[in-house]
């Protein structure tokens, strides 16, 4: 999923239910083990442990956006989104599956509706599942390589792109 999907847009607080439909996020599954053919399982979850999930494969187009609509959601200069295949999404704490808001038409949020930590972000049709980098136990492999509306990012931040760590950190305009 691209960043640009993250356009602003008048967000309206949707039920659960009224999120696209992961077939089996709401399964614990059987716990995955790493092997040489096997997809690492990653776990996340929210400050307060009540919405946690599993995802499996890859770390996909580790990104931050600093687009005003992310920034207001985060509350921070810029979210770090990373990529996983959507079918390998399982919601595994005790409060099930997070409570979702439509931040664009074809694009849901999942967050904790107990501590309010922005989870998830899912766009319509869809076969890749973003989630907040620091919302994984573990980041590796989750250096950004992209930074979509850096134009926008706040003038005191630098970033050193994964893709770029031979050059000195980009300052945003």
């Amino acid at each position: 999923m691209s960043t640009a999907s993250h356009q602003p847009g008048p967000g309206r607080p949707t039920q659960p239910g009224d999120a696209p439909a992961t077939p089996g996020c709401t399964e614990e599954g059987p716990d995955l083990v790493t092997a040489d053919k096997e997809p690492k399982a990653r776990t996340g979850g929210c400050e307060c442990g009540h919405i946690r999930y599993k995802v499996t494969g890859d770390p996909d187009d580790p990104h931050l956006c600093a687009c005003r609509h992310e920034t207001r959601i985060s509350g921070g200069p810029a979210v770090l989104w990373v990529g996983f295949p959507k079918e390998s999404l399982r919601w595994v704490g005790p409060g099930g599956e997070p409570t979702w808001y439509a931040s664009w038409p074809t694009l849901h949020r999942g967050f904790c509706p107990r501590c309010g930590s922005q989870l998830v972000s899912v766009a319509d049709g869809s076969d890749m599942i973003m989630v907040t980098a620091f919302s994984l136990d573990d980041r590796t492999g989750t250096d950004p390589v992209g930074f979509s509306f850096r134009d926008e990012a706040v003038p005191w931040m630098s970033i050193r792109l994964a893709s770029d760590s031979s050059e000195p950190p980009v300052a945003a305009p």
